[in-house]
């Protein structure tokens, strides 16, 4: 097919059984568009919200991957797995005969806050240049250090025994099987992540992410431009500023350009540069020794 440009970026509900590679392979055939990438990896067996960037939005990888996430994530308890989910080997089983909601709370309670949380072998962390899953296939456990990770809310969902349901507002680098083994380890039976759905990305959310279904049918019906959102939707929490037509043309060759009035209140942050004419410019901040505004991410006119 013809090659298209397309800056934007899709909400997709990644299916269960689906790689997130696979879903920007997909999504980089059915567009055209050679700029394809992803905002936070799902697992395999995980599903929910995967923001698919394209075009230029690609260089906005990090400000969503730095985003908070929510997911909702079922807990069962008994036994405790290679992978941290119901993917591995077991490698310890336990009675949960005796265990109630009562006695799962007060530990669980215990990862909420600022926590230091080890990632599991099975991830894509790199340890001299490779993928700590691609050792552990192999039988080799590297040392992880801990991480410092946010869990601002933890809310119980449904309790089955033995199965708990929650739903887990969190950081960036936060691993939901960690947090799923850690507590089967504090309450002694073992436990494993056996459900994940990832419900928001940033401000992504799943009740407006679209099936792979829905992302097939768009392209081959060349109605694809109702599918993409603006690349600055992904950052409503930054604040704006409108720059005149000298300050647009310094931004697009990425030269400094000067404070106006009105800007008074974006300084000090990183912000949104549009033109007059609502055209999203750049990602700029402001360099007071300089007394300039400095373009950290340009993005050209789209054809």
């Amino acid at each position: 097919m013809r090659r298209l440009t397309i800056d934007g970026i899709i909400n997709l509900n990644k299916p269960q059984g689906k790689t997130s590679f696979q879903m920007v392979a997909l999504t980089r055939k059915l567009s055209g568009e050679r700029k394809v990438g992803h905002s936070g990896t799902l697992d395999p067996d995980a599903t929910g919200v995967l923001p698919i960037l394209l075009g230029q939005a690609t260089k906005l990888a990090r400000y969503l991957t730095e985003a908070g996430k929510i997911y909702q994530a079922e807990i069962r308890f008994g036994s405790a797995t290679t992978t941290y989910d119901s993917s591995g080997t077991t490698t310890q089983q336990g009675d949960t005969a005796s265990l109630t909601l009562e006695k799962i709370k007060p530990s669980l309670n215990s990862f909420s806050g600022i926590i230091e949380q080890i990632p599991p072998m099975y991830s894509a962390i790199k340890y001299q240049g490779r993928p700590l899953y691609h050792l552990a296939r192999t039988g080799i456990e590297i040392p992880r250090m801990p991480r410092q990770v946010t869990i601002s809310r933890l809310d119980v969902q449904s309790w089955q025994n033995p199965v708990l349901s929650i739903e887990v507002e969190c950081s960036k680098g936060t691993y939901i099987r960690s947090l799923a083994h850690d507590l089967g380890q504090a309450l002694g039976c073992g436990a494993h992540l056996s459900k994940l759905s990832r419900l928001r990305s940033g401000p992504f959310c799943i009740e407006e992410a679209i099936s792979v279904a829905q992302l097939q049918e768009a392209f081959q019906g060349k109605q694809w431009k109702a599918i993409i959102s603006p690349m600055d939707t992904a950052l409503p929490h930054l604040t704006s500023i409108t720059v005149d037509e000298a300050s647009e043309a310094d931004i697009a060759h990425g030269r400094p350009f000067p404070w106006a009035e009105g800007q008074e209140k974006a300084i000090g942050n990183q912000c949104r540069a549009y033109s007059t004419s609502g055209r999203f410019l750049a990602l700029v901040h402001f360099d007071a020794e300089k007394g300039l505004w400095q373009p950290d991410k340009v993005f050209a006119a789209s054809p």
